[in-house]
């Protein structure tokens, strides 16, 4: 028996349309058109061969009172190939981010439902 990959990371979101505004128009992910009914709204995104599962459900969590630097809670990390790109749309839709503190090319930002992602550059080499 072994662990081959994640499949799917799932959020809980209160809207899905504005949530989608998020991972589609900042993020650049890609719906995907074969999620079944399950009964509350909801969207699946890929990313690569992994997706996002946008849940609009109760949140059990808190969503104030998280620190202002996404690399202090839990979060989503994933890898980008521009990071310049994303910093860019998240002023234009005035969405704060922190650069991370280890120094590495990356940052820490939150969707509109206060889920931290953190973007990594994805090194060439």
């Amino acid at each position: 028996m072994a662990v081959l990959c994640v499949h799917h990371v799932s959020l809980v979101v209160n809207n899905t349309a504005r949530a989608l505004q998020f991972y589609q128009q900042i993020l650049g992910l890609a719906l995907v058109a074969e999620r079944p009914e399950l009964g509350f709204p909801g969207a699946w995104l890929s990313i690569g061969e992994q997706q996002i599962h946008l849940l609009e459900v109760p949140n059990p969590d808190p969503v104030t009172g998280r620190p202002e630097h996404g690399g202090r809670d839990r979060h989503l990390a994933v890898l980008v190939d521009d990071l310049q790109i994303i910093e860019e749309r998240l002023q234009q839709h005035q969405l704060p981010f922190t650069r991370s503190r280890s120094g590495r090319a990356a940052i820490f930002c939150r969707d509109y439902d206060g889920n931290g992602i953190e973007l990594i550059l994805k090194r060439v080499s």
